[in-house]
């Protein structure tokens, strides 16, 4: 996990190294301090030497200076590593969850994956910069704090090595219990930006039956999670200071007390108490630092596995060693094709489909809802890979393809229509970036967009807000079409894509796809009889099998559950979900 991790430093290395380089200079700049400091009394106060006052006070200033220099450096260099670091971890698990399959995706929640980019780096950000600065501070602080008092008297000394572990073994066991505690509170993160997410994206539908109340509701409870582990971490955490305190406080009353004694014996100077004293808060200061170190690290550690896991996921979905960049044509075949979402389910969801679609077709796709129509056009552009069996495309498996290259000729319009928040060019140029005006338009025309968007007072440049809320959901329907058709691919899948849209508007679609694409292979999957009888041909699906394939006029003729559906909607209304019988 920390070797995934430290691989996103790169470019930062120098600016990693040099950090702890310029801490260390500063505590041995800080150290010396105390030590000249006591010069400054012993030889120059009680000894009436003024020139000595005069000399070391000036390579005090000089020490001072240096430390100050090595300090700011150490914060400039180290904030400059937290925060490329962070930036690093960002672009690479972002560039990472572009290459996920929809497998790999669903493995992840929406709001989990937010988390991770946020709040979790921002946890390892914080944890870096205190581990490059920090982390060498302190222990340089103690080691160099502690061979200085006993230099000056192993005696006094001695009771700071004792405080030292007394403190360092309490911390171990504070920092146990809370790294547990940790570790629960930040999956809660990803409850809390669900909410908020699902919550911000559905508000219509939320202020539309009137159910604020409930998802603030849910809000609450999941911030209260959030509250209530972080409170048992921190009543483990708290104990940190009290102790680091007494401690503190009992050292400088036991290094005073017998300091002074040692001085009415003459065993001890009046200096060299000073620099014991000063000794002692750079040592208990240091353990202060060391327990907000590791309380970070607790912190941090869940944040860190997270991150790895992230990182760590292999896509499902790789290119051939020398993969194929060009598809002969439109033509599409399954053999023997099994597919199970999870790779140890016990009921494939789909079974044993074989298939043979000619080049320039157009099929038609019905089947209740559950029947897996999404889950059979999906493996065509390899959204997902079959579990067994062949999915050919242009005659080869599109295991051989090119990834890219398959999917810029294999063009999807999903099941849930996405617009950005942009332009309407800006939007169709997904389909092609080098589009020109008019191929975009034509594209429109085919897809029956063009009229609404010339109706908007800025036409084409009309602003799409985030999620297209400001188009109806037929409009949508349609940009979307529209987009798809700018790939000029050979494979056309709709996939319940005319829903939204009126029957007439639906018949000018499939009259334009059938003049202007002949060549191209279009599979409509759709609910409505009327949108896909003047197919070539027609696929039922029932529960993951092909129930029938063939013709409008063939499938009412043989087929039971085509001609009950299409009874059923051509005499009085109905759909797949109803129950047949009823």
């Amino acid at each position: 996990m920390i070797r995934t991790l430290l691989k996103e430093v790169k470019e930062y290395k120098f600016a990693s190294i040099i950090t702890p380089v310029f801490m260390i200079l500063e505590v041995l700049m800080e150290t010396l301090i105390p030590y000249l400091m006591a010069s400054i009394i012993d030889d120059g106060v009680n000894a009436g030497d003024i020139e000595h006052i005069y000399r070391i006070g000036s390579l005090m200033i000089v020490v001072a200076a240096i430390g100050l220099f090595a300090g700011m450096g150490g914060g400039r260099f180290g904030a400059k590593a937290s925060t490329g670091f962070a930036k690093n971890l960002r672009e690479s698990m972002f560039n990472h969850i572009q290459t996920f399959s929809f497998a790999n995706i669903d493995k992840f929640s929406t709001a989990g994956l937010v988390t991770r980019l946020t709040t979790d780096v921002t946890n390892i950000q914080n944890a870096y910069q205190m581990v490059l600065r920090m982390m060498m501070r302190a222990p340089a602080t103690m080691i160099c704090a502690l061979f200085m008092a006993f230099t000056i008297n192993r005696r006094l000394a001695s009771i700071y090595l004792a405080a030292v572990i007394f403190l360092g073994v309490i911390l171990f066991f504070i920092i146990r219990h809370a790294t547990q505690y940790f570790r629960m509170a930040f999956p809660k993160y990803d409850e809390l930006n669900a909410s908020i997410q699902e919550n911000v994206s559905a508000i219509r539908v939320v202020k539309a039956y009137v159910r604020e109340d409930h998802e603030t509701s849910k809000f609450q409870k999941a911030s209260q999670n959030i509250y209530d582990i972080f409170v048992k971490a921190e009543c483990n955490v708290i104990y940190n200071a009290p102790l680091m305190q007494f401690t503190v406080y009992t050292c400088i009353l036991l290094i005073s007390w017998i300091g002074a004694k040692m001085i009415t014996s003459s065993t001890l100077t009046t200096g060299e108490l000073m620099s014991l004293l000063a000794y002692c808060m750079n040592i208990l200061s240091s353990l202060m630092m060391l327990s907000m170190v590791f309380v970070m690290l607790s912190m941090s550690t869940a944040s860190a596995e997270r991150i790895g896991e992230v990182l760590n996921e292999k896509s499902d979905l790789a290119n051939p060693a020398n993969p194929l960049e060009e598809i002969a044509d439109g033509s599409i075949s399954f053999r023997h094709v099994n597919f199970s979402y999870k790779k140890d389910s016990m009921e494939p969801v789909l079974k044993d489909i074989c298939l043979d679609i000619r080049s320039g077709e157009t099929i038609g796709i019905i089947g209740a809802t559950g029947s897996a129509k999404t889950s059979l056009v999906s493996l065509v552009s390899r959204l997902y890979d079959a579990t067994s069996g062949e999915v050919l495309v242009g005659g080869q498996n599109v295991k051989a393809y090119d990834l890219d290259a398959l999917r810029n000729q294999v063009s999807v319009v999903l099941q849930n229509n996405v617009l950005f928040s942009g332009s309407i060019y800006d939007n169709l140029r997904w389909g092609d970036q080098n589009a020109t005006d008019e191929e975009c338009q034509q594209a429109c025309r085919l897809a029956c967009a063009d009229d609404f968007i010339r109706s908007f007072p800025d036409g084409y440049n009309t602003h799409i807000e985030q999620g297209g809320n400001n188009v109806s959901g037929g409009q949508k329907q349609r940009l979307c079409i529209a987009r798809a058709l700018l790939k000029k691919p050979k494979i056309l899948i709709l996939d319940d894509s005319t829903s939204a849209v009126d029957t007439a508007t639906d018949a000018n679609i499939r009259r334009a796809f059938r003049e202007e694409i002949p060549n191209t292979t279009k599979l409509i999957i759709a609910q409505r009889i009327s949108s896909v009888q003047d197919a070539d041909r027609i696929l039922v699906m029932e529960e993951g099998r092909v129930n029938g394939f063939g013709t409008h006029e063939e499938l009412l003729a043989s087929n039971e559950i085509y001609r009950e559906v299409y009874e059923s909607q051509t005499k009085g209304g109905g759909d797949f979900d109803e129950k047949r019988g009823e």
